[in-house]
């Protein structure tokens, strides 16, 4: 029965605690003021150059196990590069009105060229001029002038 990925990154985990702990108490040589100091010295700022020798190599030693360990089961380990983003299908239009063209200059929100288009208000494209209230400049006089 094959693992699930949290199974077995928990097991890589826990493996590598338990041998930075080890290397912890190694690095003390026996002494419990030594291991104590060290143990206080590690918080939420501690960076990897802080930390003894020994729990270095042990956790370098545990990077490399865990992706070998990843490999073996199966597990894809990609490289530093990031993933190449996902394509989407290739659509073909035919005739020179679909071609792929690049951005307009105006940006996304540019209005259409064609200012009598069905673009412009709705499918039926320019609303009507003529005796129409508030429309145009020759709208007549203001209502309640005089």
């Amino acid at each position: 029965m094959t693992k699930s990925a949290t199974d077995l990154m928990q097991e890589i985990i826990f493996s590598a605690v338990l041998d930075s702990l080890a290397a912890l108490k190694s690095a003390s040589k026996g002494l419990p003021n030594t291991l104590l100091r060290d143990i206080n010295s590690i918080h939420a700022n501690t960076t990897f150059a802080d930390l003894p020798k020994e729990v270095q190599s042990s956790i370098t030693s545990s990077v490399r196990s865990a992706f070998t360990r990843l490999l073996k089961e199966g597990y894809s380990v990609s490289t530093g590069q990031p993933a190449p983003p996902p394509r989407g299908p290739q659509v073909r239009r035919d005739g020179p009105r679909h071609e792929q063209r690049g951005p307009r200059p105006g940006g996304p929100n540019r209005p259409p060229a064609n200012r009598n288009g069905p673009n412009r208000n709705g499918p039926g494209g320019r609303p009507p001029r003529g005796n129409a209230p508030n429309r145009g400049p020759g709208r007549g006089p203001k209502p309640g002038g005089k």
